[in-house]
């Protein structure tokens, strides 16, 4: 209620909702709600602050109303918050609200996610009592030597902006802090205020105007003319450039831009994770995955490049092949990045601007400029060899199929079936374990929003609040989850989320029994799968070797509300997901679960990632590993000559 001229009382909590609710983004030209709602968990650090101004907000109702999902995990509601962030090309988010203790530090690793994946979300974790007057009070850790520290300093190092409102004044200055962070393309990662649970329902005569509606603009910074000339002569200069396409492009909507720069120049793409589908499957120059995980077609032409173009890329070491992919001795880095801290990797010339914005620049500075056609030529056989793998892959030999138990398919059964039976505008989501290389080297994506893998920090138990933050963003697109055994047991509980909010997700959920992608790692570094099957303990051997667990992962899914759909066959498969596209769009997640052998492996990517032997070992195994280890270093260049000096 108003109590002066100009000044409005509220709650500390009353008026995080009524800010939140009135921020707004705006990008050429089109203004987007900043926060979508606010998902959470209420305790008794909450329940009574932003819990009770939820509520009063929802009671009031109106087109200026935050409004509040319940989830059943508070690491999940960061994962569905940050899928719907990136969903929406950053420009939209979901706050978090969780009680003190283990429910805010539940909040850590999607903190983490959120900002090595670069993606704005608000959290706000509560804190125990500001006023001290009763400590230790229940859930709150206390650290002799100093009185001031709190569990919620763990967010520190993993934010981009972390702040603590012990007085009702400090919450301007936090809020708009955080909002600035959050929608800077540069900074923007977890945002986090932490509120403790006294001041969250304290009163407070607030000035009207900070409730306003506040737009903020995200930039597309322009690159320095200089270094649009700089890059050019190099490009002009290089007989085998490529392109490494990374999240950059799809963040800044810059894939047309993208795809003019490649008809005019016939330089290839190569992709990264985040960066797959910055040019659609079937375009000429379009080379797919590269790297650890990626195709022939584009490591061939990565190993020859006397130039990389890096456009919104990080470089991670997947990308890289942990700086084995690059293999032309004179190889120099173009870095298109709006973050300078990335466009300055590998000693590159940093083009620091939007994506979009550079891309076009840098087509109208080569104009005329087009690689030979040889060289188009290779592209475009090395692309017809691997699309062949694919196919084989996707529609395995009966020599292949006939060494499977009865009721089991290939991985790459199961991902050809989704691939080549959904529509193509819909998502894909997945994190972890084997399927997201298989996804990032096999999957044939024709839509710019279609393919959201999160590999940033990889993640287990990503995917399926994942799914559900991606359907939130686009209700018009079907989504399939792929999850594996291993990262659905970790996180399986926002299926109830989505059967409460009738959110229509389609999981595939892939049985094999054990961490698929581990126990190849495992073997190939001489380690035996030690570890990593879901086997009875042998009580002669007293190892994990014995029979298969009788876990019904079916049942469980059924259990949470879930339709579930069990196949045993390619033809029950490809049934099961038509009828699952056919199931109303509030029809509630789809569960279909599908036993596959974890030993059939993909095509191989003629790359390598440097996970890193057991010097000396009394295993053969091991030993064997460490002599193929230390060949594969022998590879890896420190990639430090400098880009653009006395080059033009």
């Amino acid at each position: 209620m108003t109590t002066s001229a100009g000044t409005v009382r509220l709650t500390v909590g009353q008026a995080v909702v009524r800010f939140l609710a009135n921020q707004w983004t705006e990008r050429d030209g089109e203004r987007h709600r900043l926060f979508a709602g606010c998902l959470g968990i209420f305790g008794h650090g909450n329940v009574a602050g932003l819990g009770q101004a939820l509520l009063q907000d929802e009671l009031a109702g109106g087109p200026d109303r935050l409004p509040y999902v319940l989830v059943r995990n508070e690491q999940a509601m960061v994962h569905t918050a940050v899928a719907y962030a990136r969903q929406r090309d950053r420009m939209s988010t979901w706050a978090c609200t969780a009680s003190v203790g283990p429910g805010s530090t539940n909040m850590l690793t999607g903190a983490a996610l959120a900002t090595v994946n670069r993606l704005p979300v608000l959290l706000l974790p509560s804190g125990t009592f500001a006023t001290r007057v009763a400590r230790p009070v229940l859930q709150e850790i206390e650290m002799p030597e100093t009185g001031d520290r709190t569990v919620n300093d763990a967010f520190r190092p993993l934010s981009r902006y972390f702040d603590r409102v012990d007085r009702p004044e400090h919450l301007p200055a936090a809020l708009l802090g955080a909002m600035r962070v959050l929608t800077d393309p540069v900074e923007t990662g977890a945002a986090t205020v932490e509120l403790p649970q006294d001041v969250q329902a304290e009163a407070y005569d607030w000035p009207v105007e900070l409730f306003a509606p506040r737009t903020w603009y995200v930039p597309r910074p322009v690159p320095e003319p200089a270094m649009v000339d700089r890059a050019a002569a190099l490009i002009r200069a290089a007989r085998r450039p490529l392109v490494v396409a990374g999240g950059g492009v799809h963040h800044s909507g810059a894939e047309e831009a993208l795809r003019a720069f490649c008809d005019a120049t016939g330089i290839p793409v190569a992709e990264t994770q985040a960066g797959k589908g910055a040019l659609p499957h079937g375009h000429p120059q379009a080379m797919g995955a590269v790297g650890s995980t990626g195709t022939t077609a584009a490591n061939a032409l990565a190993r020859t490049a006397d130039l990389v173009i890096g456009v919104g890329t990080r470089y991670s070491d997947f990308t890289t092949a942990s700086r084995t992919a690059f293999q032309h001795p004179d190889v120099r880095f173009v870095n298109v990045n709006v973050a300078r801290f990335d466009a300055g990797k590998l000693a590159g010339l940093p083009v620091v601007a939007d994506a979009r914005e550079a891309l076009a620049a840098l087509t109208g500075a080569i104009a005329g400029y087009t690689v030979d056609p040889a060289y188009r030529d290779e592209q475009a056989e090395l692309f017809r060899a691997w699309d062949a793998q694919v196919e084989a892959v996707y529609h395995p030999s009966p020599e292949v199929t006939g060494r499977l138990a009865d009721g089991v398919l290939t991985q790459g059964t199961v991902l050809g079936c989704v691939n080549e039976l959904s529509d193509p505008r819909d998502v894909v989501v997945c994190a972890a374990g084997s399927m997201p290389g298989d996804l990032h080297k096999l999957w044939r994506v024709r839509d710019r929003k279609a393919y959201h893998v999160e590999y940033g920090y990889s993640c287990m138990g990503y995917e399926i609040p994942g799914g559900v933050g991606v359907r939130l963003a686009n209700p018009d697109r079907d989504v399939f989850v792929l999850v594996g055994d291993g990262s659905y047991l970790m996180m399986p509980t926002e299926l109830v989320t989505a059967v409460q909010e009738r959110v229509k997700i389609i999981v595939v959920l892939v049985q094999n029994h054990g961490f698929h992608s581990i126990g190849a790692l495992s073997e190939s570094l001489g380690s035996q799968r030690f570890g990593t099957g879901y086997r009875y303990r042998d009580p002669a051997t007293g190892r994990l070797d014995g029979g298969t667990l009788p876990v019904d992962l079916a049942a469980n899914a059924r259990s949470l509300g879930a339709s579930v759909i069990e196949v045993r066959s390619r033809a029950d498969l490809e049934q099961a997901i038509k009828d699952a596209k056919a199931t109303p769009a509030d029809g509630g997640p789809i569960v279909i679960h599908v036993q596959t052998d974890p030993l059939v492996p993909g095509p191989d990517s003629e790359s390598w990632w440097d996970v890193p032997v057991s010097q000396v070992s009394e295993l053969a195994s091991t030993r064997r590993a460490h002599t193929e280890y230390v060949a594969h270093k022998a590879a890896q260049r420190p990639l430090l000559a400098p880009t653009g000096e006395n080059e033009q």
